[in-house]
């Protein structure tokens, strides 16, 4: 039965047909060849069943918050404020981007909202100044990678509810990796900034930075509510996101004063065509989530891998670069509700804690946003740039490179992952 689950699931996939039906008919055929029609019923009350999570709530209002925050002006003072105070140095602007893109990734929760928010407002003032714009575009999608793993993060509510952990705990957990992603591709844009003599800012100025800094107060305020009333307990992750669209709104309309009715419209269109993408996915994972536990096949798998090998660094490895792998062909969201029910019996047997393994996972998923061909992230710098995604993801190599580095010091040292004690 798991042979004609992932054969069927696979095959469907390279004829072109879209993931969520892959897999609900991979599961489908799966149940009519080992029950005939007796069963058929459950392909669609798990599908129904699957999207009855009070978490999932979270998930369409934070990628409407994000677009909100993308599309308006509250990107764009976070930027002008950053720049304040970091942009008289080589290369400032580069340090700039990714720390404007992990401030963002703690009000979006999206990698694709964090790299368009970021790269709409930087990149062109990046090539005005005299940077590469390849390389620009690279380091602005490689930080839009931090937008999943420093909280609020979508793949996060849906790897919590599919292993029936707290999303609390992640969000907790997430900050540490998402620094330390952050802080490497700040050393390797300075390096490049030296290495090929971009200019420095405006000189420091506590004037500028005063002023930057009051017309930001409201954007920054957004992550403390949000952040805040997730930790202190005032509200769940799911109202926490409400919470942020509302805000995000009010700012909009009448704090800066970018967001007419029309365009409100177009956005909240946007985020339903992304949030029902997400959503069809999730309902089809259901039918083969039952199919898994049906026939056992995590536990064969689980016994299989533990077969070869009994060492827990080994098999951790192996599971990292499948993981790594994984984010290459397949859609963030996708990977996590497909492989967490696969993996975690298998996590189990060898101790690891499932709040290391979700973090671990959601970094190196993360990381296929800029590994093409699905590279999400790449696909939105070359919206932005309109440079060919081939110069981009050549440019993008360096930035890779360090993300992995994070990556395997989040998989071998679990102490980086807060929480874990």
């Amino acid at each position: 039965m798991a042979a004609i689950l992932f054969i069927v699931f696979l095959a469907l996939l390279v004829i072109g047909v879209p993931v969520a039906f892959s897999i609900c008919s991979a599961a489908a055929v799966t149940m009519f060849a080992g029950y005939g029609d007796a069963k058929m019923m459950i392909v669609v009350q798990r599908m129904f069943q699957s999207c009855d999570s009070f978490s999932l709530i979270a998930v369409p209002f934070f990628i409407l918050a994000g677009d909100l925050l993308a599309k308006g002006k509250i990107s764009k003072v976070l930027v002008e404020f950053c720049e304040s105070f970091l942009g008289m140095i080589r290369g400032g602007l580069s340090v700039v981007s990714v720390l404007a893109g992990m401030f963002f990734a703690a009000i979006s929760g999206s990698g694709a909202a964090t790299t368009a928010a970021v790269g709409a407002t930087l990149v062109p003032e990046l090539k005005k100044r005299g940077y590469r714009e390849d390389s620009a575009a690279a380091l602005v999608a490689a930080a839009g990678t931090i937008g999943v793993v420093i909280p609020p993060s979508v793949p996060m509510v849906l790897y919590a509810v599919i292993a029936e952990e707290s999303v609390n705990r992640l969000f907790k957990a997430g900050f540490m990796p998402g620094i330390l992603m952050g802080a490497i591709l700040i050393a390797i844009a300075l390096w490049q900034a030296y290495k090929w003599h971009y200019p420095k800012g405006a000189t420091f100025s506590v004037k500028n930075i005063a002023k930057t800094f009051l017309k930001a107060i409201p954007a920054i305020l957004m992550p403390l509510i949000i952040l805040g009333g997730i930790f202190s307990g005032y509200f769940t992750p799911s109202e926490a996101a409400a919470v942020a669209v509302v805000y995000a709104v009010l700012v909009s309309i009448f704090v800066y004063r970018d967001l007419t009715p029309k365009a409100l419209f177009q956005i909240m269109l946007g985020s339903a065509k992304t949030s029902a993408v997400i959503m069809i996915i999730i309902a089809c994972s259901g039918p083969f989530g039952w199919a898994l536990a049906n026939w056992k096949i995590p536990e064969t798998i689980c016994s299989a891998v533990l077969a070869i090998s009994q060492n827990k660094y080994i098999i951790m490895m192996l599971i990292s670069i499948i993981i790594l792998i994984a984010g290459v062909f397949m859609e963030t969201s996708s990977a996590i509700i497909i492989l967490t029910p696969v993996f975690l019996p298998l996590v189990r047997a060898l101790g690891v804690s499932t709040l290391h393994f979700g973090i671990l996972f959601v970094v190196g998923i993360a990381i296929g946003m800029i590994t093409p061909p699905v590279a999400i992230n790449l696909f939105v710098a070359t919206g932005i740039t309109g440079l060919p995604i081939e110069r981009i993801s050549k440019s993008v190599v360096p930035y890779l490179i360090g993300l992995i580095i994070v990556f395997l010091a989040i998989v071998f040292v679990p102490l980086i992952v807060p929480g874990l004690l």
